[in-house]
């Protein structure tokens, strides 16, 4: 188990960055704690809004207030694998190939519009994600340390998108929506401007050594055995009737992002209050599958919390 000392230093900090974070999308302070959490647990981040939702200016403040190393990768229908993996060129001065890493290659990818992407292209990203390498010209390549993917999806109804396969929709930890500001905050912002140019000059918190650390603190935060029966019911409840029931694969993420949400508030325990904490946002895309709306996948989710007894 972690010491008192890191779990008390990892709290102080993850407290300053979510303020920093608060400071620039404006109104959201659950869906930015989700989104740390997601990075804490090691896991990808799925992102389904509308655009013009500050869906990119949470994933570029993320990397500022960590220190991580940033790409965007706009999603086309015509972009290729190669184009986000990189390729290898010949070089006319030394007579040989030489390789040029793509966009892949860096500690947060912002995958944006990701379900205009063709499948190929969503394939190779994949691998990415679950690997943490990628394949090219028959050698593997390891991918940056921290590695996190923040993939944004249109709404279905909108021109020229295709839903996610579900196995593509499995590999993200979590689901989140901004959804529309409230009136005050939407008012902050009209005053303000955008909040981009205030992400761009966040300064970091912490540095990528320093998010490793820590994502090794969440995963030795302890779960008890009551806890574990109360995922594992959960998991249950969700395969009775269900077209889409919950896998273990499922039912890991929960504990990995239940311990990433102690963490947060400076415990070195999960306690049921953790679970429900995430539950909604690790289950939602799982329940309601592609072509399903988030509303669906939510509902789904928040009645299977109501239907099991917390212990």
């Amino acid at each position: 188990m972690p010491t008192p000392t890191q779990i008390a230093a990892a709290s102080q900090s993850l407290a300053a960055i979510h303020r920093q974070l608060d400071s620039i999308v404006l109104g959201k302070s659950s869906t930015t704690r989700l989104a740390i959490t997601c990075l804490l647990a090691q896991g990808h981040l799925l992102i389904e809004d509308a655009p013009g939702l500050g869906k990119s200016t949470l994933a570029l403040a993320l990397a500022k207030s960590f220190g991580l190393e940033y790409n965007k990768l706009p999603c086309t229908n015509d972009l290729l694998p190669s184009d986000m993996l990189g390729l290898s060129v010949w070089d006319a001065h030394t007579q040989s190939m030489r390789y040029t890493p793509g966009p892949i290659f860096t500690q947060l990818l912002l995958a944006d519009e990701l379900n205009r992407a063709p499948s190929k292209t969503q394939s190779a990203l994949l691998e990415g994600m679950e690997e943490r390498q990628v394949s090219v010209d028959g050698e593997s390549r390891a991918l940056p340390e921290p590695f996190f993917v923040i993939a944004t999806q249109n709404p279905m109804d909108q021109v020229g998108v295709s839903p996610l396969p579900e196995s593509q929709l499995d590999r993200f930890m979590m689901r989140l929506t901004l959804g529309f500001p409230s009136q005050e905050a939407e008012l902050a912002l009209l005053r303000s401007g955008d909040r981009r140019s205030n992400a761009i000059a966040l300064a970091p918190v912490v540095n990528p050594q320093d998010l490793i650390e820590m994502q090794r603190v969440a995963e030795q935060i302890h779960v008890a055995e009551p806890v574990l029966v109360y995922v594992q019911q959960l998991l249950a409840s969700s395969r009775v009737g269900a077209t889409r029931p919950l896998s273990p694969r499922a039912g890991l993420a929960v504990l990995r992002a239940s311990r990433a949400n102690a963490l947060q508030v400076g415990r070195d325990h999960v306690l049921p209050d953790d679970v429900q904490a995430v539950w909604t946002a690790v289950v939602s895309h799982r329940l309601g599958g592609g072509h399903d709306s988030i509303a669906k996948g939510m509902q789904l989710a928040q009645s299977l919390l109501h239907g099991v007894a917390a212990p």
